[in-house]
């Protein structure tokens, strides 16, 4: 069993699309274990893109994610569900998502792109530890 980070943006959230894209998780065999509607501040943007920080897209991207809530959920299955989830999500440029990806089917631009999920098993246990600490 492991376990990634998602994050449904605040694009996704203003266009109701949070129960689509969930769902697309769970159609696939993926367990949600953890899920939370929250706004996101400055402070804990910091922590999540520390390596942004400082780079010339930072400040458009912590008042992207910060302008509404986001849904932040811990998303489980078998080993490298990191890379499931990523699969699911498509590529990070929606022009460039196939159909059947959740930013094939439903990314405009590439600022505002729906979803962020995990890297890799490593990065998913460091933002898993930001947003639900002791879960």
């Amino acid at each position: 069993m492991s376990r990634t980070l998602v994050i449904c943006k605040p694009d996704a959230v203003e266009r109701g699309l949070v129960g689509e894209i969930l769902n697309r998780f769970e159609r696939k065999g993926l367990t949600i274990a953890a899920a939370e509607l929250r706004l996101l501040d400055g402070d804990t943007l910091a922590q999540h893109y520390e390596e942004h920080v400082g780079k010339g897209f930072y400040d458009d991207l912590v008042a992207f994610m910060s302008r509404s809530p986001a849904l932040v959920a811990v998303i489980e299955g078998p080993d490298d569900t990191f890379a499931i989830v990523r699969t699911l999500m498509g590529p990070t440029n929606p022009a460039e998502a196939p159909p059947g990806t959740i930013r094939g089917d439903f990314g405009t631009i590439m600022t505002e792109n729906l979803v962020h999920g995990s890297d890799a098993n490593e990065s998913a246990e460091r933002e898993i530890g930001i947003f639900f600490p002791g879960l």
